[in-house]
């Protein structure tokens, strides 16, 4: 399983010019590579070092696995689409090897620091401070990193290190915990946990409201304003999403159980709103939150499936009746076959684990198992 650490560099003026120098070399060089192969048809990997690496080298100066390195770069991006030239901009991320990078570790008293050293276009760049604490140091310390990124964020230097971690086995669930995830509750669990996003969207309004007010005003300083602004909320918004599956994933593995999600792929071309609730939707991070969940129940060893979202906040838990009257409001569930009243998101999310239990059937069992719209 790959896991992806990313720390931050505090490079010297003379430091920060070299690296940026070297993000313009290879980007334009990748931009020059794709031309090329999209001109000639050429995508392939192997095919692509062959037309291009000794021409890549001396126009650019790159040395041998830096060029190989944007060769790559070019070919996965064709990989994924070859209708049209792919180009990057001059500060893009640039992919770095064993062989381009290492990081080494000081160790000073009962505290720990690191460097990196890099190579640049104006040679090798050692002794770039790493920053972070202890507890991160000592969890580079000792490791093996494949494929990293450098990348340059706004002034800000950062390394996102890839390494290879191994595969915690997945316990048998003695049963699953629903989860039921919206806009007015982020997240509520089938033990009746909601996570309210009343406090997110109370401050994206304020932000939205402040954005509203610097552009209208269009001065310098509100100018600069919004840009130091800019990517506020998103960081906000992933630290809500990594606290709430933190502490779900938290929850199952306590129990021994597994949780189950339903599949949000295409929530946005199935769900109808009106124009003041669109924003919401299409601002909250619906797939970041079920791949945290996704990634750190692997990590703790928890099971996790995902289940036909199809008329969950419409069926009754308790005797299976489906209506689109049972859903009263945002936030009552009243059956009219049984009777029972409760929280819509709550029975929403009991009758995920229900389908959980019957996914995971079907996963340990696939030829005796039911399809998956049948669950």
């Amino acid at each position: 399983m790959k896991q992806v650490l990313q720390v931050r560099l505090l490079p010297t003026p003379e430091q920060a010019s070299a690296l940026l120098a070297t993000l313009h070399t290879c980007n334009t060089a990748a931009n020059w590579v794709s031309e090329r192969a999209n001109a000639q048809q050429i995508f392939g990997k192997f095919r692509m070092q062959k037309a291009y690496y000794r021409e890549l080298r001396s126009e650019f100066g790159l040395a041998a696995q830096p060029a190989i390195l944007v060769i790559r770069k070019v070919a996965a991006a064709y990989a994924r689409d070859r209708t049209r030239r792919h180009r990057w901009r001059r500060d893009s991320a640039q992919a770095y090897d064993v062989r381009c990078l290492s990081l080494r570790f000081v160790a000073s008293g009962a505290s720990s620091s690191a460097t990196a050293s890099i190579w640049t276009v104006r040679g090798r760049l050692t002794g770039i401070r790493v920053l972070g604490e202890q507890a991160r140091g000592d969890q580079l310390r000792g490791i093996t990193f494949g494929e990293s990124d450098l990348i340059h964020r706004r002034g800000v230097w950062l390394l996102a290190l890839t390494r290879e971690v191994e595969a915690v086995t997945c316990r048998p669930p003695a049963d699953f915990l629903g989860v039921d995830m919206g806009v007015v509750n982020i997240a509520t669990t089938s033990d009746g946990v909601r996570y309210s996003g009343s406090r997110l969207n109370r401050y994206r309004r304020r932000q939205v409201r402040l954005r509203q007010r610097l552009q209208t005003k269009g001065t310098r300083s509100a100018r600069r304003l919004l840009k130091r602004r800019n990517r506020k909320e998103r960081r906000f918004a992933t630290d809500v999403n990594h606290v709430i599956s933190k502490s779900i994933v938290a929850e199952a593995e306590r129990t021994g159980r597994g949780i189950a999600v339903e599949q949000l792929a295409g929530i946005r071309e199935r769900v109808r709103l009106r124009k003041p609730q669109r924003a919401a939707l299409h601002q909250w991070a619906f797939h970041q939150l079920g791949r945290f969940l996704g990634y750190k129940a692997a990590g703790a060893g928890v099971v996790l499936v995902e289940v036909d979202p199809a008329f969950t906040s419409q069926t009754c838990r308790t005797c299976r009746y489906v209506s689109s009257r049972n859903r009263r409001s945002q936030a009552v569930f009243m059956c009219g076959g049984c009777g029972f009243v409760g929280h819509a998101d709550h029975n929403a999310a009991g009758n995920i684990a229900d389908r959980g239990i019957a996914r995971w059937g079907e996963v340990m069992r696939p030829h005796a198992a039911p399809t998956l719209a049948a669950s």
